[in-house]
């Protein structure tokens, strides 16, 4: 039977006796380890980004934009032909399955000015529900309501963007800014969303529909958007409500059973989906390629260990002398390999997570460290120990006693 006691203070003495040779072997196996806790960190932490990012723009939302208007045979885009109107949504809020709310909305660039200070930005005519639709929040003031749509009241809400570039640290409330030469009183602002990627989600301006269409835009199909906004009660309801609408429409523009859209409908839900598998397929890919200096590492000990074993031939042909066995050697060995990378792979663990959070507040982005990336890489560094101890401790038990004690 294995003195396991006796085994192990051995092969701890082994490696105290080469203090800098026993770091350096351990050396790969914490770059390794610190390299995927960041990487995963990193890579979580993008996830939640993403998630956090499409949260802010609404869930459950398909987005109808009307047709694509052409010039010369050249296309303009969708949302260029006047398609769509404000009795669709309504008819889509009435007979659509799965329905939660319905937003019809009618936008475009525009220099908007107070004083001397000027922005170009994008102005929306909204009604009271895209708000709720679209996750957004009130800072000051109060919203755009029901009136302000029935009247064409010239009054607006802005994003925090347009704030400070128009008003500094005034307070917007009350104040008349223009939007292109029509003057709008500011009855609210909005609380700040960010970025979403290079959209500034503050850069706006909401003004009632039915004022954007008569006063700001102007339209010659009265009651024309650019889009409807749907959100459905649930996200096992977007299909349902995506298959509802697009019957719904067809039939309200006459479209033969051999003719295409003439409108498009996008699904959030589809493209936050398609979005976490590309955030997490890179987060794997880059944990995957920080895996291979754990391998690199695991060589390294390898190559360490047989080194060792050639050194200490008549050490352990002495121990042999005085009745080790075989396998109180190998496992003298595998102990010493075992040591080193689980040593090697809990510094990595603490480097690893220091480096992820200093990354976080150098480049303010979000790092999210979570258990079982390091449970996981602390594990695979103790596997590597093990496997590639594993020959040099082989090497070392096969070694013949009397040619041991003869080595110089």
């Amino acid at each position: 039977m294995i003195d396991f006691k006796s085994t192990l203070k051995i092969a701890l003495n082994s490696l105290k006796v080469n203090k800098m040779r026993s770091a350096l072997t351990s050396l790969g196996i914490i770059i390794g380890v610190a390299a995927v806790i960041i990487m995963l960190a990193i890579g979580a932490g993008a996830n939640k980004q993403v998630q956090s990012n499409m949260e802010s723009m609404g869930s459950n939302l398909l987005t109808i934009r009307s047709a694509t208007a052409k010039t010369g045979g050249v296309s303009m885009g969708m949302g260029t032909k006047p398609t769509l109107s404000v009795k669709d949504a309504d008819a889509i809020r009435r007979t659509a399955r799965g329905i939660d709310s319905v937003a019809p909305v009618m936008s475009s660039a525009k220099q908007v000015m107070y004083g001397n200070q000027n922005w170009s930005t994008t102005v929306y005519g909204i009604t009271a529900p895209y708000l709720y639709v679209k996750n957004y929040e009130m800072d000051l003031g109060r919203p755009i309501n029901k009136d302000d749509d029935n009247n064409a009241s010239k009054v607006c809400m802005i994003g925090k963007t347009i704030e400070r570039e128009l008003f500094g640290d005034v307070n917007p409330i009350d104040k008349t800014i223009r939007v292109g030469n029509v003057p709008f009183r500011v009855i609210g602002t909005l609380k700040g969303k960010g970025q979403m990627g290079p959209m500034d989600q503050d850069d706006l301006i909401f003004i009632p529909l039915t004022t954007a269409q008569r006063k700001v835009f102007g339209t010659d199909f009265p009651g024309a958007v650019n889009q409807i906004i749907v959100k459905a009660a649930s996200l096992e309801d977007t299909n349902t409500a995506q298959s509802d609408i697009n019957d719904i429409l067809r039939r309200r523009h006459n479209l033969g059973k051999t003719q295409e859209n003439d409108f498009e409908i996008r699904n959030s839900a589809e493209f936050q989906e398609k979005m976490k598998s590309t955030v997490q397929t890179f987060a794997i890919l880059l944990a995957s390629i920080a895996s291979v200096s754990l391998i690199v590492g695991g060589i390294g000990i390898m190559n360490i260990m047989l080194v060792s074993v050639t050194e200490r031939t008549k050490e352990i042909g002495i121990r042999m002398a005085i009745g080790a066995r075989a396998m109180d050697i190998r496992m003298q060995f595998l102990i010493e390999a075992l040591v080193l990378s689980l040593l090697g792979g809990l510094i990595g663990v603490v480097t690893g997570i220091g480096v992820a959070l200093l990354v976080g507040v150098l480049f303010n982005t979000n790092i999210v460290i979570t258990i079982a990336p390091i449970l996981l890489s602390f594990g695979f560094s103790g596997l590597v120990g093990i496997g590639f101890g594993y020959y040099p401790a082989y090497k070392a038990s096969l070694l013949n006693p009397i040619d041991a004690l003869r080595y110089e």
